[in-house]
C-alpha cells in the first residue's frame, strides 16, 4: 500500500495573533516605539490622551508598511511600476535610491525581450 500526501491549508500558520507575521509585528512595534516618544512629550504636556493617539497612529502606519502591497491602480505611472510589491520593500528601494547617486537596477525574472 502506497503513502499519499494529504494536502492541508498551510496560510496563516506563520501568524502571530492571527494578524501579525513576524515582520508586520517588528514595523509596528518599531513604529509604536517612535510613537512612545511622542506620548511622553505629550504626557508631560498634560495632553495624554493625544500621546495615546500618537501612539496607535503610529503602530497602525507600522503594521500597514509591514502588511500591506503597493495596488495596481491603472492611472498612476507610480503604481503601475510597484503593483503588487510589499510596501517596505519600495520604501527601501526609494531610500537607496537617494542615497546612492539616484541610480537603481531592478532585475525582472521572465522572459527576455530579444
Amino acid at each position: 500500500m502506497g503513502t499519499y500526501e494529504l494536502p492541508r491549508n498551510v496560510k496563516g500558520e506563520g501568524r502571530i495573533l492571527f494578524i501579525f507575521t513576524a515582520k508586520s509585528l517588528i514595523y509596528t512595534m518599531i513604529a509604536a516605539a517612535v510613537g512612545l516618544l511622542f506620548y511622553f512629550i505629550f504626557s508631560a504636556l498634560n495632553l495624554t490622551v493625544v500621546g495615546i493617539i500618537f501612539v496607535v497612529a503610529f503602530a497602525l502606519i507600522g503594521f500597514a508598511i509591514g502588511t500591506l502591497k503597493v495596488p495596481e491602480l491603472a492611472k498612476f505611472e507610480f503604481s503601475k511600476k510597484t503593483g503588487g510589491e510589499n510596501i517596505d520593500d519600495v520604501i527601501k528601494r526609494a531610500i537607496k535610491y537617494k542615497t546612492s547617486g539616484k541610480k537603481i537596477y531592478v532585475y525582472k525574472e521572465g522572459k527576455n525581450n530579444d
